[in-house]
This record gives C-alpha cells, structure tokens and sequence, in this order.
C-alpha cells in the first residue's frame, strides 16, 4: 500500500502533532481529512496550509469522545473523500494533577477523549478502513516512566496501547496494521510547563525537545507499504528518552 492515492483520517489535527501528520500524510500524496473538535480557525489554517502546497485535504468538526460524532465523522470523511485507508487517533488532551487531588470530572475529562474516544475512533476505523490499510493510535513515551502528577494522562494512553494490541490481532487477517506511535517530550501547546521542558531535553541524548515534524515523519513511515510488516507493536518517536 502506497500512501500515494489514499484517503487518510487524522483525529485532533488542527494543532500540533495532529497537524504535523497530517501535513506529512498530504506530502506523500494522500487526501486528508483533518477532525477537530473546537479550534476551528487553526483546523482551516491547517487546511490552507496544506492546500497551498498542493495537497488535497478537507476538515470535518467532530467531538470524537461521543460515540455518535464519531461515527459521524467517518460517514462524513467516506462521502466527502471516499473509502479510508488510514487512521490516525491522534485527539488527546493533558492534565497534570497529584493522584490524591485529582476529582470525577477530572477523571472523566481525560478518559473522555483520551480513552473513549479513541476507542470509538478505532472502532469505527475497524468497521471502515480498507484491506491493506493502516491505523495508528498516538500514545506516549510516559507509559513505560514514572511521572508524578500524570496519573490520569499515562493510565488513559496505557489503556490505547492495550488498545492496539489487541486490535491488531482482530485486523491482521485483512492485512490492516494497527500500532501506537509514542511521542517523548515534544515541542507543541500541550508541553507548556517550562520544568517539564527541561527535563524533557535532559532526558534525549540529542539534549533537545522533538518537533511535531519528527513525530510526524515517524507516523509516515507506519503509514506507508514500507511498514507492512509492523504490527501489535507501541513505536518509540522519542529522541531516545528512556
């Protein structure tokens, strides 16, 4: 499967790493559906971006930890763009909280989308994608270190990767791929705490936060034909933080 001639779906595109692979999977030839859920000024200069280069892209508003919108959002994204060939989960939000502080609704904020959404968005890509297609779920390096005050984060993402593997067990007689792509310390809004920049730069031996980009070209290479063979498995774009 060449990413070439394909119709990609990227949830929480508008900004960031969403954007980032998305702006890689439009390079590479796909048409990209970019999902938002509230920023939708930065979902159309994500659109206009990649227009301007070339690309085919659209966005589609939808809050993907409803069920409902989700399933929206992929009869919106097939009848706009055609069958779908690849999925990125990538909508996700952060919350830094001791354990013992942390309340119901913080809690249900997190998991909301960072659990039920993804596992709707991978529910409905199981029904969707194509033979031969590829679903990527973004998770994170945090799921294997020992951070505190990221309980509800890390134990949300540890839940996508179980996610995944099972998933791509589901899948693999159809050809479809399914991993997780673990970003480490990256340089985007949801990095915002100077403290945890530093640490994330200590912690690299390329003493340096990732970009969006270097995320990005990582999840283009799960994408592609090249990757067919890669399955079931949480893939490290992490600078090397261990």
């Amino acid at each position: 499967m060449a990413t070439d001639r394909k119709t990609a779906l990227v949830t929480g595109a508008s900004r960031g790493i969403g954007r980032a692979i998305a702006e890689r999977l439009a390079a590479d030839g796909a048409t990209v559906v970019i999902n938002y859920a509230r920023h939708r000024d930065a979902a159309e200069a994500a659109v206009a971006a990649i227009a301007a280069g070339g690309g085919r892209v659209l966005a589609i508003q939808a809050d993907v930890a409803k069920p409902a919108e989700a399933r929206r959002l992929f009869e919106e994204a097939e009848a706009a763009a055609g069958p779908i060939d690849i999925v990125v989960a990538n909508a996700a939000v952060f919350l830094a909280k001791p354990l013992a502080e942390s309340t119901e609704e913080d809690y249900e904020q997190v998991f909301a989308v960072n659990t039920k959404g993804v596992f709707f968005t991978l529910q409905e890509a199981a029904r969707r994608v194509r033979d031969g297609g590829r679903i990527i779920a973004v998770s994170t390096c945090g799921t294997r270190l020992y951070f505190p005050h990221a309980s509800l984060y890390l134990g949300s993402k540890g839940a996508v990767e179980q996610f995944v593997r099972t998933l791509s067990r589901e899948l693999g007689s159809r050809r479809i791929t399914v991993n997780a792509l673990a970003p480490g310390f990256t340089d985007t809004d949801m990095l915002h705490d100077d403290q945890a920049r530093a640490l994330g730069v200590a912690l690299s031996p390329f003493q340096r936060l990732g970009t969006p980009k270097d995320v990005a070209d990582v999840a283009g290479f799960l994408a592609s034909e090249a990757a067919r063979w890669i399955t079931g498995q949480t893939v490290d774009a992490a600078g090397g933080v261990v």
